[in-house]
C-alpha cells in the first residue's frame, strides 16, 4: 500500500498485543501521525509511551478519544459495552470505531445498545493472529503480515468507515476477508472456542482426579499439545464463552452427539465404526495440515506453478514399474464401497484423481483405510448403504470420478451435488446427464451441460437400452452403474470398443454382466461381494516410456506388470504399426485383468495413417503418440479422434501448437492431426511449451527432450500429480534430464 494512506490521529483503548501491534505496524510504515492510548493499567500506558507506541496517554479515557479519527477498541469482550458508554459523549462526529474481538454478535449488540440503531461508523473486525507472548512489550509491527483479518460489515455500516478500516489493516500487510456476523461467530465457535473449552475441561477433570499426580507425571506430548491452550487467560475465555453462548452450545451439542456415538462404538467393540471416525479425522487433519503448510494463515493462499526444464537426455534403460492404473483404481474404490464385506486393494494409484474418488466415498460414510504404499482397505456398505455427504462432493480434476459417480448417485435416496476445479468445470457432462434422464433420474447441470452436476435422490429408475452416440467408456460405465439401481434390464451398445474395466470388475465382485459383442447388459437386484484387487501398472503412464524408448537410439527398457486389457492396447498396436520394437512378455491374468511385462527397444519409426479402429483403444495416449509421429520418417495422419478436443485440454490443438513451437511441421484437423516427421536425422528444437494445465501434454513434451537439440521448457506441470506421482524422479532415473522449477503464485 502506498505511504500516501495516512490516519492523522488514532486512539487505542486497551494496550495489549493486538492493538499495540496494529499501531506499531502503522507507525513503522508511515501511515499514522499521532497515537493516544488508554489502559486500566498505568504501567502499561507508561511502557507503551516509553516504547514509542503511543504519543500520549491519560487515565481519563475521554481525553484519549477526543479528536481521534480512528478508535481501536482492544479490550475483553465483556468490557466493550462499558468502554462504549464511557466514550459516547467524547468522540467526534466523524470518528470511526472498530474492535478486534473474537465474538462479533455481542459487540454488534453493544454498539446498538449504546449508540442506537442509526450509528454507522463502527466496523466490526477480528484479526486471526496472536503470539506466545502478550502485553505492550510483545507488540510486533509484522504480526499481521499475511494473516487473515475478518471484517463483518453490517447492512448499515458506512462505506467510508469500512474503507478506512480495510486500508488500515491492509497497510500492515493483512489479508482481508468479509463474513456475516452470525457466520463468523458460528465458525469461531467450532474452530477456536470449542477447542479451548474442551482443553480447559479436560485439564480440570484430570486435575480433580484422585490420580492426578500420576496423570500429570506421565502426561505425553499429545496431552501437552492439546491442553496448551488451557494456559490462556481465564478472564478472556470466560467472556468469550458468555458472549458467544448460543453458537458454542450448538457446536458443543454436535460434539456431544458424536462423542456418544464413538463411545457406543467402543463399548460394543465396533472396530469398523471406530476406524471410520479415525480415518475420516486423519484425512481431515492432514488436509488442514496441508493448508497450514501452505501457510494459509501466515502467507497468502498460494498455488504451485511447476515448470519442467528438459535438456537433451540419454538412452533410456532399466526395468521398472509405473504407477497403478487410474481407471481401475477409481473403480476399485467405487465397487469396493458398494460391496458387502471388506475389499483389499494393492497397487492403488495415489494420484489426485483417484484420491478424489476415495474422498467422495469417505464423505458418504464408507470406512476406507489407507492408502499406504498402494494398499487400501475398503469396508463396503452394500449397494444401498451410502449416506448423505455433508457437503458437495469436490472431485478436483477428475472427469472419470464425476461421470461414473453420476450414474451411482442417480440410484441413491439423497441429493448430491458434484463440483470440480476450473478444468473439470469446462468438460461436457451432458453426455452422462442425457441417458440418466432417460432412465428417470433428475439431473441438473450448469450452462451447456458443464459441471457442477446436481443429482436428485429418490428417483425411480428404469432400465433402458442405450446406443452410445460416441465411443466412451465413461458414459457406458455411468449407464451400467445406474442400471444397478434401475428396474429391469439395462444395456449399452457402443459404436467402437472402449475400456471394459467396469464390466470386468463387476464380474470380479460377483455381479452378473452379459457381454455380447459390442453390447453389455445387466439387471438390477444383484449384490456385490468383496474381493481382492491388484491394480496393474497404468498403460497410459507406461505409454510415455514406450514412446521415449522407441525414439531415443540405444534405449532398452522393461516396464513391469502393465495392464494389457484388450480395450487399452491401442498404443502398443500403433507403435508396432509404426515399426516399434515392442515385446509383450510374461502374460498373465490378475483379478480379471490381463497384465504383462513390456520390453521396448529403440527403432526408427515410420509415419502411418493411424487406423480409426485403434483410436478408442489409445484415446489417452495420443499426446505421447504425437511425439512418436514427429520423430518418424514421413507423414502420420490421425482421424476420428474428435474426443481429444474435450479432454483436460483441447489435446489436438495443444500438441500441434507445441510441436510447431519446436520446429515440427504439424497441423490440426477437426478430428485429428497431420504430422510430418523429421526422421532419423532430425531433432526437436528448443522452446517454451504451454501445457494448458494438462498432465499428459506436459509429460509428452518432457519425453520429446530425449530428441531435443536445445532445452524444452514446459509450463504449468503441476497437474502431473493427478495421474503420475513421482514422474520426474522415475524419468530422470531412466535417462531423462528433467529439472523442476516450482514457484508459488497468488491463487
Amino acid at each position: 500500500m502506498s505511504s500516501e494512506f495516512r490516519i492523522e490521529r488514532i486512539a487505542v483503548i486497551g494496550l495489549g498485543l493486538i492493538g499495540c501491534s496494529w499501531v506499531k505496524g502503522l507507525r513503522a510504515r508511515g501511515h499514522v501521525g499521532f497515537v493516544s492510548g488508554y489502559d486500566r493499567n498505568l504501567e502499561s500506558m507508561t511502557l507503551a509511551q516509553e516504547a514509542g507506541l503511543i504519543d500520549f496517554f491519560s487515565e481519563d479515557i475521554t481525553d484519549v478519544v477526543a479528536d481521534a479519527d480512528l478508535i481501536i477498541i482492544s479490550v475483553p469482550i465483556m468490557a466493550v459495552r462499558g468502554v462504549l458508554e464511557s466514550i459516547l459523549a467524547s468522540i467526534s462526529s466523524t470518528a470511526v470505531l472498530t474492535d478486534v474481538g473474537s465474538v462479533k454478535g455481542s459487540v454488534a449488540a453493544d454498539v446498538k445498545a449504546v449508540f442506537g440503531d442509526g450509528f454507522t461508523r463502527f466496523v466490526l473486525g477480528h484479526p486471526i493472529a496472536g503470539s506466545e507472548r502478550s502485553g505492550v512489550l510483545a507488540a510486533d509491527e509484522n504480526l499481521y503480515v499475511h494473516h487473515k483479518v475478518i471484517i463483518t460489515p453490517e447492512a448499515h455500516t458506512d462505506s467510508k468507515a469500512l474503507k478506512l478500516v480495510r486500508q488500515a489493516w491492509r497497510a500492515v500487510g493483512a489479508d482481508i476477508e468479509d463474513m456475516a456476523v452470525e457466520h463468523h461467530d458460528e465458525v469461531l465457535a467450532a474452530t477456536s472456542h470449542l477447542p479451548h473449552l474442551l482443553a480447559y475441561s479436560l485439564v480440570d477433570t484430570l486435575a480433580n482426579s484422585h490420580e492426578n499426580k500420576e496423570i500429570f507425571n506421565y502426561a505425553a506430548g499429545g496431552f501437552r499439545d492439546f491442553t496448551r491452550i488451557a494456559a490462556s487467560s481465564p478472564v478472556m475465555w470466560r467472556d468469550i464463552f458468555s458472549a458467544n453462548r448460543e453458537q458454542i452450545l450448538k457446536t458443543l451439542d454436535l460434539f456431544e452427539h458424536d462423542l456418544k456415538f464413538l463411545r457406543a462404538a467402543i463399548e460394543l467393540g465396533d472396530t469398523t465404526t471406530v476406524m471410520g471416525v479415525l480415518t475420516r479425522a486423519k484425512v481431515a487433519r492432514d488436509h488442514f495440515s496441508k493448508i497450514l503448510a501452505r501457510r494459509a494463515y501466515v502467507d497468502p493462499m498460494k498455488t504451485a506453478s511447476v515448470t519442467y526444464i528438459a535438456t537433451p537426455g540419454q538412452a533410456l534403460s532399466g526395468s521398472f514399474r509405473v504407477p497403478g492404473d487410474k481407471s481401475i483404481s477409481h473403480r476399485s474404490i467405487m465397487l469396493g464401497s458398494l460391496a458387502n464385506g471388506t475389499t483389499e486393494v494393492s497397487g492403488f494409484l495415489e494420484g489426485e484423481d483417484s484420491l478424489a474418488t476415495l474422498q467422495a466415498f469417505r464423505d458418504m460414510g464408507v470406512v476406507i483405510e489407507g492408502p499406504h504404499r498402494g494398499r487400501v482397505t475398503i469396508h463396503g456398505v452394500g449397494l444401498h448403504g451410502l449416506q448423505t455427504p455433508p457437503n458437495a462432493l469436490y472431485l478436483g480434476n477428475s472427469g472419470t470420478s464425476m461421470r461414473l459417480l453420476a450414474g451411482l448417485m442417480a440410484g441413491q435416496v439423497f441429493d448430491v451435488e458434484m463440483s470440480g476445479d476450473e478444468s473439470l468445470s469446462k468438460r461436457p457432462m451432458g453426455r452422462v446427464a442425457d441417458p440418466l434422464r432417460l432412465m428417470g433420474a433428475a439431473v441438473e447441470t450448469a450452462e451447456a451441460g458443464r459441471p457442477p452436476i446436481k443429482v436428485m435422490g429418490g428417483s425411480k429408475l428404469k432400465g433402458i437400452h442405450y446406443d452410445l452416440p460416441m465411443a466412451s467408456a465413461q458414459v457406458k460405465s455411468c449407464v451400467l452403474l445406474a442400471g444397478l439401481y434401475a428396474e429391469g434390464e439395462t444395456s449399452v451398445t457402443e459404436p467402437a470398443p472402449t475400456r471394459d474395466h467396469t464390466e470386468r470388475m463387476l464380474k470380479g465382485f460377483g455381479y452378473d454382466v452379459q457381454v455380447d459383442g459390442n453390447k453389455v447388459t445387466l439387471k438390477s437386484g444383484g449384490e456385490l461381494t468383496a474381493t481382492s484387487i491388484d491394480v496393474p501398472a497404468d498403460i497410459s503412464s507406461a505409454a510415455f516410456y514406450m514412446v521415449g524408448a522407441s525414439i531415443m537410439p540405444g534405449s532398452d527398457i522393461t516396464l513391469q506388470h502393465v495392464g494389457i486389457n484388450p480395450t487399452r492396447i491401442g498404443v502398443i498396436n500403433i507403435l508396432r504399426a509404426m515399426g516399434g520394437n515392442i515385446e509383450v512378455l510374461n502374460e498373465r491374468e490378475v483379478g480379471g485383468e490381463p497384465v504383462a511385462d513390456i520390453r521396448i527397444r529403440s527403432a526408427q519409426l515410420k509415419g502411418i495413417h493411424i487406423p480409426e479402429d485403434q483410436v478408442p483403444l489409445a484415446i489417452d495416449e495420443f499426446p505421447a503418440i504425437f511425439i512418436a509421429a514427429a520423430c518418424a520418417e514421413g507423414e502420420t495422419v490421425l482421424t476420428g479422434a474428435e474426443e481429444l478436443r474435450v479432454k483436460e485440454s483441447d489435446r489436438i490443438q495443444a500438441m500441434v501448437d507445441g510441436l510447431v513451437t519446436l520446429g515440427v511441421d504439424a497441423k490440426g484437423t477437426h478430428d485429428g492431426a497431420i504430422i510430418q516427421g523429421f526422421g532419423a536425422a532430425g531433432s526437436f528444437g528448443g522452446g517454451e511449451i504451454e501445457s494448458q494445465h494438462d498432465h499428459r501434454i506436459a509429460m509428452s513434451f518432457a519425453m520429446a527432450s530425449l530428441r531435443g537439440s536445445d532445452p524444452i521448457i514446459v509450463r504449468d506441470c503441476a497437474n502431473v500429480a493427478t495421474s503420475f506421482p513421482g514422474f520426474v524422479e522415475l524419468a530422470n532415473a531412466a535417462g531423462l534430464a528433467l529439472k523442476v522449477n516450482e514457484e508459488s503464485v497468488d491463487a
